[in-house]
């Protein structure tokens, strides 16, 4: 009896420093780029004006068999690049203004690419009684518009987090009655 009880408590003291059994996951969007930068140096190879649509999945973006991608139509390409009526067409970036010219042959599209990873930390007996959990989350995170018009790219430009680094906070102080005590205010409110 001594021996289960002494075992049983050494176990305890070895788990409650123990966060490798805390939880990890990662979030990763299809596609080929494995940083910011490279996905930044990709885009940056797309010439407005010159490069084809044909071109674009060769740099790793391609906007018929890709993940992520959003087709964006001409009335919402007007509405992002060219938000003001009153704005002269001279004064919009050349590919903008031959985008609005060709009006319906215009469309656009929004790559996103993204790389997350996210690691529990602290105390295992706090986070598996779910009283305080710590997230650590890191990666990065990578959108690229591109217009096309007739088979050319007219437009691109890109916008991102080149380094995600964040740490989310839960704290629960009923730690695993908290859910029971949520759902009877839910009830109650009714």
């Amino acid at each position: 009896m001594k021996f289960r009880l002494l075992t049983i408590i050494l176990a305890c003291v070895a788990l409650s420093a123990c966060t490798s059994l805390l939880p990890r996951s990662s979030s990763r969007t299809p596609g080929s780029f494995t940083s910011f930068e490279s996905a930044q140096d990709a885009v940056k190879r797309i010439v407005p004006l010159e490069t084809r649509l044909s071109e674009l999945k060769v740099l790793g973006f391609d906007p018929d068999g890709g993940a992520n991608v959003t087709l964006i139509p001409y009335p919402d390409i007007v509405a992002r690049l060219a938000p003001y009526p009153a704005l002269p067409l001279p004064l919009l970036d050349p590919g903008v203004r031959k985008c609005v010219e060709d009006q319906a042959a215009c469309r656009g599209f929004l790559f996103h690419f993204e790389r997350q990873d996210r690691r529990r930390t602290g105390s295992f007996w706090l986070d598996f009684l779910n009283v305080r959990r710590t997230t650590e989350v890191t990666g990065w995170s990578f959108d690229a518009l591109v217009i096309v018009s007739n088979g050319t790219v007219l437009f691109r430009n890109y916008a991102g987090q080149a380094q995600i680094d964040r740490v989310e906070r839960q704290s629960n102080p009923l730690g695993p009655f908290q859910p029971v005590g949520e759902a009877a205010g839910a009830i109650l409110r009714r």
